[in-house]
């Protein structure tokens, strides 16, 4: 059992909770993600990874209530526990690998977080700044009382920069809009990490495409089984399947085609949808499973 040792209310519906989770937090790292069990009879969910203390052994999560599965999560208290808490899984950022650490430090990184995104691209700049990289940060928020985590990323980022769709906090526009603003006035970026809702993250890479900065994004918002069984998160990369959950979460931006992906979301919502799809994908449907001959990549 996987006991909650903290919970917070960071706004409206969303949630921080620290989780003791020995096993995760001793080889874990910004990017991958795990699959939370309520209950026996409860779902797989999976949730990126916003933060872990090693020491402590606790891994935090940050959840919205916007279902069932997440409604259960959210009725658990501090002494609760989950039935199950599975991880790490999923590949680190490339960013926040001791391998490339001498490459990073040459780039000139901007990161766009776009609601919940707040969460996962946290503990990347996290690390980044412990590891002498100073980044930018520009956090979207639809209004001020959804905003979240503005301190804790100004105390690890060189710049912040808050955005609110509707003008109510900051700067009043989406994360695109700051982009442009920041790069006429001469700031000059190469790399960029976006994580939020899709659309958000192609619009994004549809700008950075024309400003010529690399785009990664992630796509941790199709997963849904979070192991490639259910082939929920099937995605064209540059023209070949992957699956978000055991390639990914995190692809090239520019290669993603973000219409078919969104597309698919819409339809694998419901069981006819789901049929449909496995029927059209045939082998390549699933991925990572091992079990349908058709884990092609």
């Amino acid at each position: 059992m996987y006991e909650i040792v903290r919970k917070e209310e960071l706004a409206e519906n969303i949630f921080l909770m620290d989780v003791k989770a020995p096993r995760v937090t001793h080889s874990c790292l910004p990017g991958q993600f795990i699959i939370a069990v309520t209950g026996e009879s409860g779902e797989r969910i999976p949730l990126t990874i916003c933060d872990y203390d090693r020491e402590q052994e606790t891994v935090t999560i940050v959840t919205q209530d916007i279902g069932a599965s997440t409604n259960e999560i959210h009725c658990l208290n501090e002494g609760d526990c989950f039935t199950d808490f599975v991880g790490p899984l999923g590949l680190p950022s490339e960013l926040c690998e001791d391998k490339n650490l001498e490459e990073t430090k040459k780039k000139s990184i901007v990161f766009i977080a776009g609601g919940l995104g707040t969460a996962p691209v946290y503990p990347q700049v996290k690390w980044l700044h412990e590891h002498g990289v100073d980044v930018t940060v520009i956090m979207g928020s639809r209004n001020k009382e959804l905003l979240f985590f503005e301190d804790k990323m100004k105390a690890v980022a060189k710049e912040v920069y808050v955005t609110t769709d509707d003008g109510s906090y900051g700067f009043h526009g989406m994360g695109t809009d700051q982009l442009k603003a920041l790069v006429a006035e001469g700031k000059k970026y190469d790399h960029c990490v976006a994580i939020g809702p899709m659309i958000m993250m192609k619009f994004v890479c549809l700008l950075t495409k024309e400003l010529g900065i690399h785009t990664i994004v992630s796509m941790n918002p199709i997963m849904v089984d979070g192991t490639g069984m259910c082939g929920a998160c099937r995605l064209i990369v540059d023209g070949q399947v992957k699956f978000a959950c055991v390639d990914g979460p995190e692809f090239d931006g520019h290669l993603v085609d973000f219409d078919l992906a969104m597309s698919r979301m819409a339809q694998y919502k419901t069981e006819e949808g789901r049929k449909k799809l496995e029927r059209e994908e045939g082998k390549t449907h699933h991925g990572g499973c091992g079990h349908c001959d058709g884990g092609e990549k």
